[in-house]
């Protein structure tokens, strides 16, 4: 994610952000992908403030957390997380992780980025790997109420994408949350292996 914009309105809302309550969906589903994971390195892509990462560590994993938000980034090391600055275009590891958790990131680069960055995901999948997905679900581009850029698919899109991508997928949960922005959204979890 390279969205000046995007960063930027993520840049003065660390503490905004870090309230935001995890829905039950998502808490279930982020425990799944630890389970699933069970021992090694995960990628915590879109890491923001770290928060997942140091659930994943408290988990006995691993953890690389790569974000393009720097006041994220420095949050997250200050709290003990093994954190980067750096965007999608960034993964470029060949077999190296266990598992990658893109938990509502992937949903900030253009549609035209989405199958580049599903390949180098599972490029950088070892074998077998467990892949994470969280995602808006809707139709279109658009930026929200802070200005962040969106882009958003459907249920059969994203399942489409994640096939062409060598992905086979193990469940999928849908589910309506609030985010940063205050508004409700459906969205859809999936947990897949390359």
């Amino acid at each position: 994610m390279t969205d000046e914009r995007t960063i930027k309105a993520y840049s003065t809302r660390v503490a905004d952000y870090l309230k935001i309550p995890l829905p039950p969906e998502q808490i279930e589903s982020r425990q799944a992908f630890a389970n699933a994971v069970g021992a090694g390195l995960v990628l915590d892509l879109g890491s923001g403030p770290g928060s997942d990462s140091a659930f994943f560590m408290r988990e006995g994993l691993t953890v690389r957390a790569l974000d393009a938000t720097p006041e994220f980034v420095e949050h997250a090391r200050n709290n003990g997380v093994d954190a980067h600055l750096g965007t999608f275009d960034d993964v470029t590891e060949v077999d190296t992780y266990d598992g990658i958790y893109a938990s509502f990131s992937l949903l900030h680069a253009p549609r035209e980025a989405f199958p580049r960055h599903l390949a180098a995901i599972h490029k950088a999948l070892k074998p077998g790997g467990i892949f994470f997905l969280g995602l808006k679900l809707g139709t279109g581009e658009h930026r929200d109420e802070l200005d962040r850029s969106y882009t958003y698919f459907s249920q059969t899109e994203i399942e489409d994408a994640l096939a062409q991508a060598g992905f086979s997928i193990d469940r999928i949960t849908t589910g309506m949350g609030k985010g940063l922005a205050g508004s409700y959204d459906g969205f859809i979890l999936v947990m897949a292996h390359g």
